[in-house]
């Protein structure tokens, strides 16, 4: 696990609060989840990276069970972790992790509103929750802190995974 410390610095050199290398078998999915984008999130068939165009959770398990761990990055803004993801996920390509796949938060921020076509593939990338992931469940089995938001004043807590190998 040391051949990772380095990303870990990374990505907090880049603002994440926390990052961890975790077992890719930890991430859990689940068919709810994407109901819950559907049905309560403004993104819904607005964006690229939002259901119905993301990864379904089936998708999304399939693809986890090819890799063995991800990086799973922990901040406090939404935009930040998603250009910290495809920041990270670049940094992966680039030193060979060819696999290297990232998912933020949210709905996609790059753009007012989509075309046909992604203008920025390049960065952008659909969040765990719109590919089915349950972040509630993924984050606390890693040790991380989350909870529902029930105020404007209350502490929030936003998250990204790459999967790496």
């Amino acid at each position: 696990m040391r051949r990772y410390t380095k990303y870990i610095k990374k990505a907090k050199d880049l603002g994440i609060k926390d990052a961890k290398i975790i077992p890719a078998e930890s991430i859990v999915t689940a068919e709810w989840v994407k109901l819950k984008c559907q049905f309560g999130c403004y993104g819904y068939g607005r964006k690229l990276t939002c259901p119905p165009y993301s990864p379904t959770p089936e998708q999304t398990r399939r693809m986890i069970a090819d890799y063995k761990y991800g990086l799973l990055l922990h901040g406090h803004e939404y935009p930040d972790i998603c250009n910290i993801v495809s920041a990270m996920e670049r940094e992966f390509f680039l030193d060979r992790y060819h696999r290297a796949y990232g998912m933020g938060a949210g709905p996609c921020h790059l753009c007012e509103k989509c075309s046909k076509f992604c203008r920025h593939a390049d960065k952008a990338r659909p969040s765990m929750e719109a590919s089915g992931i349950d972040v509630y469940s993924t984050v606390r089995a890693n040790g991380f802190p989350i909870e529902v938001v029930k105020t404007i004043t209350s502490e929030v807590n936003y998250y990204g995974v790459v999967l790496i190998e």
